[in-house]
């Protein structure tokens, strides 16, 4: 029989909160052995005012999420974890209704589009993308995409640099049956098989 190495000793925590001696590198490679599903979040920005026909118009606007999992089945909850102070996090704070779609592996190059920084506006990063405008949230929901759900935020929790979202599932749906889920491990998006 094997034996296994000793684990590390338990490092203490330091007065910020982490153990001291684990990097943010050190902290985002053990991570990264975690394979998660993606999903494309998205919300309709609202127009500056609603009252006024002549003011601008409220934006679309996505984020890839891999930190999106369910929570509860009755009632029927998911969380999103959002970068505190990220565009999608501002954006959740004032408008409670939101939309994910569960990408499959087809559609590797909507999630990588989303997930660049310093993109495009997200007016163009939907312009050939193929969706539906959900008829709860009013947000896109991606054509095509293994399943969608459409969300009203119950509760935010902060936890370190980010926000945890948990909405409330008002409408789920099943667009594609075809393909597998894309997956996001060791830092690239992958293919179950």
């Amino acid at each position: 029989m094997k034996t296994l190495p000793a684990p590390p000793s338990p490092r203490v925590p330091s007065k910020d909160g982490h153990a001291d001696g684990v990097s943010n590198d050190e902290f985002r490679a053990a991570m990264s052995r975690l394979a998660a599903g993606v999903v494309l979040v998205t919300a309709r920005e609202p127009g500056l005012d609603p009252d006024d026909p002549a003011a601008p118009a409220g934006e679309d606007v996505g984020m890839t999420a891999t930190a999106f999992l369910s929570v509860s089945l009755d009632p029927p909850l998911v969380m999103v974890s959002l970068r505190e102070g990220s565009r999608m996090d501002d954006l959740l704070a004032e408008q409670p209704l939101w939309g994910v779609s569960v990408l499959s592996e087809s559609q590797r190059h909507i999630a990588g589009r989303f997930a660049m920084k310093g993109r495009i506006s997200d007016r163009l990063l939907f312009e050939d993308i193929p969706y539906v405008r959900g008829a709860a949230s009013g947000a896109l929901l991606v054509g095509g995409a293994l399943s969608t759900l459409e969300c009203r935020t119950e509760q935010t929790v902060t936890a370190g640099d980010h926000t945890l979202v948990i909405g409330r599932v008002l409408t789920a749906s099943l667009p594609s049956g075809e393909g597998g889920p894309l997956l996001y491990f060791r830092g690239r998006y992958r293919q179950l098989g």
